[in-house]
């Protein structure tokens, strides 16, 4: 078990571990639909600090029970970088490390230790659920079927080129809404076994837009994924 020192950033130094943006799972960033500081107070990094020892270890011997093939060793890190919106992801390092990345305007935005810990067991979900490998999956098929039916009409390679990029987005985003509710489920157990509440923790669905049901939305609407999390919560 390893996480980043943030006495750095309790000191608002800015010198803090900045996340490697390579595979990132999350499509789009989930901004917040009203005025939010785009610095933490050094109470709310100190609550910062104490979600990440109390969660960390929950979400990574869940990891290890239901996805013992997968790197469980998971690396937290705020993502420091001007101008970020409020957004949390989950990544992968060059070695297939999982990374869970907290920009500073979501370290600030969050109202309460629940509704953090629910973000992180959410975004450690995605992880344990293999969401990037499975995403990767479906982009490439969509690639494939697109680009293949492209070819067979004859068309040049610049359209066939074209219709690559675009089955590979559609592929990637046929599954994004089933991967958010499976992240939303598992984030809950998560959050529960680590001693928060997660129905409370699922309030953090009210600040930010709701994405309603949009064909191939990334993500489900916010009352879907919160009945989503009071189902779960009712069964633990």
């Amino acid at each position: 078990m390893r996480w980043m020192s943030l006495l750095g950033l309790i000191a608002m130094t800015g010198c803090v571990e900045v996340v490697e943006q390579g595979q990132v799972n999350r499509p789009a960033p989930q901004v917040s639909a009203r005025p939010v500081a785009t610095a933490p107070t050094r109470a709310q990094v100190e609550q910062f600090i104490s979600v990440v020892q109390r969660v960390e270890p929950v979400a990574e011997r869940e990891c290890r029970a239901r996805a013992p093939r997968n790197n469980c060793d998971f690396r937290i890190v705020v993502d420091d970088r001007p101008g970020q919106p409020p957004n949390a992801y989950q990544t992968l390092d060059r070695t297939g490390q999982p990374i869970l990345a907290f920009t500073l305007p979501l370290i600030a935005q969050v109202r309460n230790r629940d509704e953090l810990a629910f973000v992180m067991g959410h975004e450690a979900a995605h992880h344990i659920s293999g969401h990037i490998p499975r995403q990767q999956q479906n982009a490439a098929a969509g690639a494939v079927l697109l680009g293949g039916l492209a070819a067979i009409t004859g068309a040049s390679q610049t359209v066939v080129d074209q219709a690559i990029d675009i089955g590979a987005g559609v592929g990637a985003r046929s599954y994004s809404k089933n991967f958010e509710l499976e992240a939303d489920a598992l984030g809950t157990v998560i959050t529960h076994r680590a001693g928060y509440n997660p129905v409370k923790g699922a309030e953090f669905f009210t600040q930010i837009p709701d994405p309603g049901n949009r064909f191939l939305g990334t993500h489900p609407p916010n009352a879907q994924r919160i009945d989503t999390v009071r189902r779960v919560a009712a069964g633990l």
